[in-house]
């Protein structure tokens, strides 16, 4: 009897079957059901790695924990995430042996945010036992404002920049966040915060901002990203 050549997953094209003994003449023009390009070799809902295949892109990108996440942590980090924020956790590992004493976070704000999306960054930061220079609580009335942030950056781990319309709209004026932006990138541990807004916008205002990576509420709340820059500065002993 003669045997199919493919008894298991079928011909991978019309002149394999029919150069098939046994399948011959079955399959008409390029018509063949049982081929390699319609088998089923997984489900769809699936992608690489397992993880959920997304098409919105938010969840699509999910990694396992970095290093410095604890195991009870319930934040979920993508992989550019983890890219992105891993030099910036090494140099604070590095500052936190010698200058121990330094704030956590520095917050570049807008002064249209002082008492909305900052405010509430700042106060998830806080809740979470992150020390947080905030202009708000920080600056003194009648200090001097430049030299007020000057002494604050200098005396943070992390510089973090909360990009959003109003912040866009404050560099496009050339006002106070742009001379903070600018000592913060000279500086090799600077996260931006892109919110409500999106880095293509931010491209157009500063294209070396943008060309940071950082952390974006378009794929996790202004909570959840308070939580990971929290892990981000807390280094256990």
């Amino acid at each position: 009897m003669v045997r199919c050549t493919a008894p298991v997953r079928g011909h991978n094209s019309a002149s394999a079957a029919q150069n098939c003994p046994a399948c011959r003449g079955r399959y008409g023009g390029s018509s063949y059901s049982t081929s390699y390009s319609s088998y089923n070799y997984g489900s769809t809902s699936k992608g690489i790695g397992g993880g959920s295949n997304n098409t919105s892109g938010k969840s699509s990108n999910r990694s396992s924990k970095p290093r410095w996440s604890t195991s009870t942590s319930s934040a979920v980090y993508t992989n550019s995430q983890i890219i992105a924020l891993t030099p910036v956790r090494n140099k604070v590992e590095q500052i936190t042996v010698t200058k121990p004493d330094l704030r956590d976070v520095f917050l570049c704000h807008a002064w249209d945010d002082r008492k909305e999306s900052a405010k509430d960054l700042h106060d998830f930061l806080e809740d979470l036992g992150v020390s947080v220079w905030f202009s708000e609580k920080d600056v003194l009335l009648g200090a001097p404002l430049l030299r007020a942030i000057d002494k604050g950056l200098a005396a943070s781990k992390v510089g973090i920049v909360l990009v959003t319309p109003s912040f866009l709209e404050r560099l496009t004026n050339e006002g106070i966040a742009d001379k903070e932006l600018s000592v913060l990138l000279a500086t090799d541990r600077l996260i931006p915060i892109v919110h409500r807004t999106t880095y293509d916008k931010l491209r157009e205002v500063s294209p070396l901002l943008a060309s940071r990576s950082g952390l974006d509420t378009n794929e996790d709340s202004l909570k959840e990203v308070a939580v990971k820059l929290s892990e981000l500065v807390t280094v256990y002993d």
